[in-house]
């Protein structure tokens, strides 16, 4: 579960709230142990994944970086190049 979240630091443009909703999502998943929570705890669920979303919005306002910023396209084409080196090209 946890390979589906994504770097949000240091991208232009920023991680909009859907990328950063996603990461809480996975995160939320993982530390649960489970994708869909149960009726019963569907509730703390969604609660939870709005408090790491929160907390993670804030971070990502907070850190500070002298780098120059990522590009999408060309970390997502890096990303590619090495998933067709290891699990091949087809």
């Amino acid at each position: 579960m946890c390979r589906n979240i994504r770097q949000l630091h240091n991208f232009e443009p920023p991680a909009t709230a859907d990328e950063v909703h996603a990461a809480a999502l996975q995160y939320v998943r993982k530390v649960a142990g489970t994708t869909r929570p149960s009726a019963r705890n569907a509730e703390a669920f969604e609660r939870a994944v709005a408090e790491v979303a929160h907390a993670t919005r804030h971070l990502l306002a907070e850190l500070v970086t002298t780098a120059p910023p990522k590009d999408r396209e060309v970390e997502a084409s890096r990303a590619r190049e090495r998933a067709a080196r290891r699990y091949g090209a087809g």
